[in-house]
């Protein structure tokens, strides 16, 4: 009996816990990939009662709480704008460490639209790293994915390419695990420099989704690899 309860606990152990900071779109997106994928969810915003709504519609394997609270997952999730990331991680500091942190952030210069807001040869997911503690791994994923294409796990039928970057192997494999188990294509793009292309490769797909000179573009395309 003893032996079948470890057996038990270790199986449930292997079961990686995903927090999600944030509860807005791409968070919802986000965590039904990550439930899809039969990861446990834990839902963190500054607004506890949005972050309970977001909970609720989620429903089963899903709790939820504010910043205030250390993340309980294995895996991070930074589903906010790039200045709030750098600030979640630098409040966080210490209670991060261990974990892996996946930033979805796409740096653009949203009051001109035209630019990004990090220098050349930089990248948000590389600004982030430097803001992380010792022990954790920074990595670069979610960001050339749309959310409703997220929570539909599909783009006009296509399986969803979901780009990663990362300097460790061991967070690269644990996201593109979670990834694999919720419908879609983990392809590790490189070391987290790589981020700087995934980044600018997004803000040019984002300038096309808002051109109105393609109508059937509406934040419901994703990128394919085929080949």
């Amino acid at each position: 009996m003893k032996n079948f309860l470890s057996y038990l606990f270790g199986k449930k152990q292997k079961m990686t816990n995903i927090t999600i900071i944030g509860n807005g779109n791409m968070a919802r997106g986000i965590a039904t990939r990550a439930l899809a994928a039969g990861r446990r969810v834990e839902i963190l915003g500054q607004d506890a009662s949005k972050a309970q709504a977001l909970a609720a519609e989620l429903g089963a394997n899903t709790t939820f709480g504010t910043t205030a609270t250390a993340p309980a997952g294995d895996i991070v999730v930074l589903a906010v704008p790039f200045d709030a990331a750098k600030e979640v991680v630098t409040a966080y500091g210490h209670a991060l460490a261990g974990k892996t942190i996946v930033d979805i952030t796409n740096p653009v210069n949203f009051a001109t639209f035209d630019s990004l807001v990090v220098e050349p040869g930089a990248s948000a997911a590389e600004e982030i790293a430097t803001l992380a503690p010792a022990g954790a791994a920074v990595v670069k994923a979610f960001n050339t994915a749309f959310a409703g294409t997220l929570v539909a796990g599909e783009a006009e039928g296509q399986q969803l390419d979901i780009f990663i970057a990362g300097d460790n192997e061991a967070a690269n494999a644990s996201v593109s695990s979670l990834v694999a188990d919720g419908g879609m294509r983990p392809i590790v793009a490189g070391a987290l420099k790589r981020s700087r292309e995934l980044e600018g490769f997004q803000f040019l797909v984002m300038t096309l989704q808002a051109n109105p000179a393609f109508e059937t573009f509406n934040w419901n395309t994703g990128l394919k690899i085929v080949g």
